[in-house]
């Protein structure tokens, strides 16, 4: 597998467009549902005689650790209760971190990292505090932009999703289970224009990896792909947390 940090910096990369991708049939392709609004009848967690907790929780309202503000959030329910949970990614404010780019221009090259607050009753209890995981959104991106960075709760799973443009993107799949937030599935697209080159799915669970090779390449239009799939063992290994994750540039997975 390719490190993704080498996607953020090389001109002529083998990526390509999010929306050529999104057909894609890789092991953790994302469904959209629509969210579900939390039951009011008596066997509801909340007790509806009080404030629900859901509507209590303000990300914008939360005390962030010094030097950190709120960059981005998304709710939905990671542990099966029925009621939202949040994610907030923060963002550092550390002046000195505002460098020169390659455009001499100053921008914020402060790091980011995400909380993960779940419910539990009436309370929102945080089991994730990452401070530092994320590179800023303001890294150099070569000839082309930076990768940019988005979070999504869907089907009980949180996805962080690196889109790259005509580059492609790749996207990490986590789930909550005994009591941590565990990475279960990484998917990776890489592209040029809208014609798809190769696809990477790994399942974490099951110690699977697939992938998929266009074999008509060179080809410029996207109803010429023909993918040769393999399927391959992965390491066995202890599932990563994303409480113990350093940095997402610098993860490998062969």
């Amino acid at each position: 597998m390719k490190k993704q940090t080498i996607i953020l910096g090389i001109a002529g990369l083998t990526f390509a467009g999010l929306s050529s991708c999104n057909s894609s049939d890789t092991t953790f392709s994302k469904e959209v549902e629509k969210e579900e609004n939390v039951k009011s009848d008596s066997t509801a967690l909340v007790d509806q005689t009080e404030p629900d907790v859901v509507e209590a929780f303000d990300p914008a309202k939360v005390d962030l650790p010094e030097g950190y503000v709120l960059f981005d959030s998304d709710r939905g329910d990671l542990n099966g209760d029925g009621v939202d949970d949040f994610v907030l990614m923060v963002k550092g404010t550390d002046p000195e971190e505002w460098k020169k780019n390659q455009f001499d221009e100053t921008v914020d090259r402060n790091r980011r990292g995400i909380l993960v607050y779940l419910s539990e009753g009436k309370k929102m209890n945080l089991v994730v505090e990452n401070l530092d995981c994320f590179s800023s959104e303001n890294e150099d991106g070569g000839v082309y932009f930076p990768p940019e960075l988005s979070m999504e709760i869907e089907k009980g799973r949180l996805f962080l999703h690196y889109g790259h443009g005509r580059y492609g993107y790749w996207r990490y799949n986590f789930r909550y289970q005994d009591g941590k937030m565990k990475l279960i599935g990484f998917d990776q697209s890489e592209n040029m224009g809208p014609v798809v080159h190769y696809l990477s799915s790994y399942n974490f669970l099951t110690g699977k990896k697939q992938e998929k090779e266009n074999i008509n390449f060179y080809s410029e239009n996207p109803e010429n792909e023909v993918f040769k799939e393999t399927w391959s063992d992965l390491p066995k290994k202890e599932l990563i947390t994303l409480s113990s994750i350093e940095d997402f540039d610098e993860l490998y997975f062969d």
